[in-house]
C-alpha cells in the first residue's frame, strides 16, 4: 500500500469526525436548537461542547473540576469554571443534569 493511502486513511476519519465535533459546536449559534440534557458528571468533553457557549477550553474545565471534586453536587459548582458566570448558567441550567443519561442532540 502507498505511504499516501495509509496516512489519508489514518487522518481523514479523525478529520470527518473534527469537522462534525466543529459543526455540532456551533449549531447552537447557527439557529440549530439543542434538546435533550448533558449529564455534567458523565459526559464527555465532545459531548459538552453541545452546550451553548461551550467551547474545548470550557469543557475541558468542567471535566477538570469533575474530577477534582469526584463528581458535582449541584449545577452551581459549574460557577467554579472560569467562564461560566451566573447569566451563563441560567442559559445552561435546562441542558444540564446531574444524573441519568446523556440525551443531548442539536435538531
Amino acid at each position: 500500500m502507498h505511504l499516501a493511502t495509509r496516512v489519508a486513511r489514518a487522518f481523514v476519519p479523525a478529520w470527518l469526525l473534527a469537522l462534525g465535533l466543529a459543526l455540532a459546536a456551533t449549531g447552537a449559534e447557527d439557529g440549530h436548537k439543542l434538546q435533550g440534557v448533558v449529564n455534567v458528571n458523565t459526559a464527555s468533553v465532545q459531548e459538552l461542547q453541545l452546550l451553548p457557549g461551550v467551547g474545548e477550553a470550557r469543557a475541558r474545565a468542567i471535566v477538570d473540576l469533575r474530577k477534582q471534586r469526584g463528581g458535582l453536587k449541584s449545577l452551581d459548582e459549574l460557577l467554579d469554571v472560569k467562564g461560566i458566570g451566573d447569566a451563563s448558567l441560567e442559559k445552561l441550567r435546562p441542558h444540564l443534569a446531574l444524573d441519568g443519561k446523556t440525551t443531548a442532540r442539536l435538531e
